[in-house]
């Protein structure tokens, strides 16, 4: 599969953005039955093709270990089987999902006699702008054809082959379910023009969502002129608090790093408490070390685990992707939460206690988009979240929070509901 040459970039966008909200109208109105029938055709053309896309995907590896893509970004990249697999079940998870278009809540008599109620509504056109991994494509054509969305994806030059194989299957279900093929459309062009001219198309696109590195993401929200659903970077905590079970702390304090290293999820800061620190470090330096994993340490990190790097003052803020973990040993949950609240993201942050109280006030004062306790932070996914895949991780306060699915992707508008009232 070919990359098409394009000579005018904004006339091509254009294009695509005028058959997107055209599109658009018809996948608002369409009933639950064919958005479920468009799904589950995807998911079947995708583990019928199985084979075409791993031998794309393929492609796209072997160029990017030529350009000296690192091994985080080619692990992001990669499509496995099982990977595939997890698309897949993803789509057919969509669809099992009560569909959110149409609902209408808070439906209540007013003293004039009319109803006012709120009905959920499609935002329209969703422009995804996305880096490495091919199975975005999947996940956030699946969860915005559910909620009667377009789409424009434009994802990165590195994945541009696996990400043509998954469109060919994605408008493939969308003609066998008898909807619009241009409901999802693929940009075609690895041309970096064509970033900056979706997101500068109020009148074809209502919000767009990126999801790559934060030089992207900040550039997308500097220069976009249409709303951006978004998050920077993944700065994600786990606290060991004086009243953690020690074997739970060990099991999420090696999940959370270890489990994939190159996840928005993944713990960049393990913060102990200075009671338990000399007790749990050393068994927890020794599984990281067994696993390859940089330890970073504060001056109290040191003292108990002398081998560690003196962490710096830009190790606190910095989201690694990579098999590298900063530790701090604090004084108590206050000074726990002042760390977080300093330097985390906004993203997800997660304590271990017995504690109840303790859990509560994690809970209640660390104002992150997703607050975990006793669980590894591995876990703020849409898809393990049981919103059956996710568009993407906002750290934003407004419209959506957290991972986004398919009510994050509606809007609400008023409706009335009268019998002759008239206003006097």
């Amino acid at each position: 599969m070919s990359e098409r040459q394009i000579t005018d970039i904004d006339a091509y966008m254009s294009d695509l953005g005028r058959r997107a909200r055209a599109a658009s109208r018809a996948l608002a109105r369409a009933t639950t039955r064919q958005k479920n029938n468009a799904l589950s055709a995807i998911a079947d053309a995708i583990d019928r093709r199985r084979d075409a896309i791993a031998a794309a995907n393929r492609i796209d590896l072997e160029q990017g270990a030529a350009k000296g893509l690192d091994a985080a970004l080619l692990d992001r990249l990669e499509l496995t089987e099982g990977r595939i697999d997890t698309m897949i079940e993803g789509l057919r998870q969509i669809a099992a999902l009560p569909d959110p278009i149409g609902a209408i809540t808070d439906l209540d008599y007013r003293p004039s006699g009319i109803q006012v109620g709120r009905m959920r509504v499609p935002l329209g056109v969703v422009g995804i702008i996305y880096e490495s991994r091919p199975n975005v494509t999947a996940d956030a054509a699946g969860l915005c054809l559910k909620s009667g969305n377009a789409t424009l994806l434009r994802g990165g030059s590195e994945a541009f082959e696996s990400n043509q194989a998954i469109a060919a299957c994605i408008g493939q279900g969308l003609v066998e379910a008898g909807l619009p093929a241009d409901g999802v459309q693929v940009v075609a062009t690895t041309d970096r023009a064509a970033v900056g001219a979706m997101i500068a198309m109020p009148e074809f696109v209502d919000v767009i969502i990126p999801r790559g590195g934060k030089g992207l993401i900040e550039r997308i929200s500097r220069e976009a002129r249409v709303p951006v659903i978004k998050h920077l970077d993944g700065i994600c905590h786990v606290f060991i608090d004086a009243h953690a079970d020690s074997d739970k702390a060990f099991a999420i304090a090696i999940n959370a790093k270890t489990q994939r290293y190159g996840t928005c999820n993944t713990m960049e800061t393990l913060l102990v408490d200075e009671s338990v620190a000399a007790s749990i470090l050393p068994r927890l330096a020794a599984a990281y070390r067994e696993k390859g994993v940089e330890l970073r340490g504060c001056a109290r990190t040191l003292e108990i685990l002398p081998e560690a790097i003196a962490a710096t003052e830009a190790d606190w803020d910095t989201e690694y992707l990579a098999p590298i973990l900063a530790i701090r040993v604090v004084s108590g949950l206050d000074a726990a939460m002042d760390h977080i609240a300093a330097h985390g993201s906004a993203h997800t942050d997660a304590i271990v206690t017995e504690d109840y109280s303790r859990a509560r006030r994690f809970l209640r004062e660390v104002d992150s988009s997703s607050v975990m306790v006793n669980a590894s932070t591995r876990f703020a996914d849409g898809f393990e979240y049981g919103l059956g895949a996710e568009i993407g991780i906002s750290t934003d306060k407004f419209h959506a929070r957290g991972p986004v699915g398919l009510e994050g992707l509606t809007s609400v508008k008023f409706v009335v509901l009268g019998d002759g009232e008239v206003r006097t």
